[in-house]
Order: C-alpha cells, then sequence, then structure tokens
C-alpha cells in the first residue's frame, strides 16, 4: 500500500511541475503568442488521463502498453522535441502522441471510458480530434511518421 502511495505521489509531483511550469510559460510573450499554447495547456490534463485509463480496470488490458508508452514518452527528458532544450513548446510532440493513442482508444471503445478521467475544461473527444487535425502543422510529417512508426500505426 505504502508504494501505491509513492506513485500517486510522483504522479502529482509530474503533474504539479508541468502544470506550473506551462501556467508560468503561458504568462510570458513566447506562451501569449505561441499559437500552440491552448494544445499545450492541456498537457497536465491529457498526462493525468493517461495515468488515470492505465489503472483503470474496464480499460481492456490490450491498451495498457499503449498508455505506458504516451507516459513514458511525457515523461522521458529524451524525445523527439526535448522540452529541456526548447521548454513547454517542446511538449507538442508529447501532446500529439496522446492524441492518437487516445484516438486509437476511443474508435476501438466506449469514448465514455476517456470522459470519465478526462479532468480537463473543454471536451476531450473534441480536443482529441483537434490535436490530431493539426498534429502535422504543430510537428510536421516527419515527426508524425515517426510517432506513428513508434506506436505501430
Amino acid at each position: 500500500m505504502e508504494e501505491k502511495h509513492k506513485n500517486q505521489e510522483k504522479h502529482y509531483d509530474f503533474y504539479q511541475w508541468v502544470r506550473k511550469r506551462i501556467h508560468a510559460w503561458v504568462q510570458t510573450e513566447e506562451g501569449k503568442n505561441n499559437q500552440w499554447a491552448d494544445y499545450i495547456l492541456a498537457v497536465p490534463d491529457l498526462f493525468h488521463l493517461l495515468v488515470k485509463l492505465t489503472l483503470d480496470p474496464e480499460v481492456p488490458s490490450t491498451y495498457k502498453a499503449r498508455l505506458g508508452l504516451g507516459l513514458a514518452y511525457f515523461i522521458s527528458p529524451i524525445d523527439l522535441i526535448p522540452e529541456g532544450i526548447v521548454g513547454p513548446i517542446g511538449y507538442v510532440d508529447d501532446i500529439a502522441v496522446a492524441a492518437y493513442i487516445l484516438h486509437s482508444l476511443i474508435n476501438e471503445t466506449d469514448p465514455k471510458l476517456i470522459k470519465k478521467h478526462w479532468a480537463g475544461e473543454q471536451d476531450v473527444l473534441k480536443l482529441i480530434q483537434q490535436i490530431i487535425e493539426s498534429a502535422e502543422d504543430m510537428i510536421g510529417s516527419r515527426v508524425i511518421d515517426k510517432i506513428k512508426s513508434m506506436l505501430g500505426k
């Protein structure tokens, strides 16, 4: 039981750290003028959603590995557009990874599973669709191809 509590604390710590960092960035000139700022503001909620879905016994086990991959991608300092180097704008590839994973889950299961755990304010299904439609403009087709390859699409 104590191990579960430690894992929840790590999730909370990462969530809070990302949330504070993004909210501070959005207040800067760069953040205010960034066309993807609304999507980047959803990063903590997308991360939270991946965690909740991974832990939900109603989610088919075949999706747990993809959800885990999405979580690992968020947390890893090494990814296609590293946040550690470019700042919060570096989350655009993480957003795309999450959107593709969630989109496949929506299409192959009941979308209510996604809605049940969404902590964000906007319509999660619409947000995921908007991210997928904007992904190529956000990060380019080469990065999208790498993400799709990573996810086995």
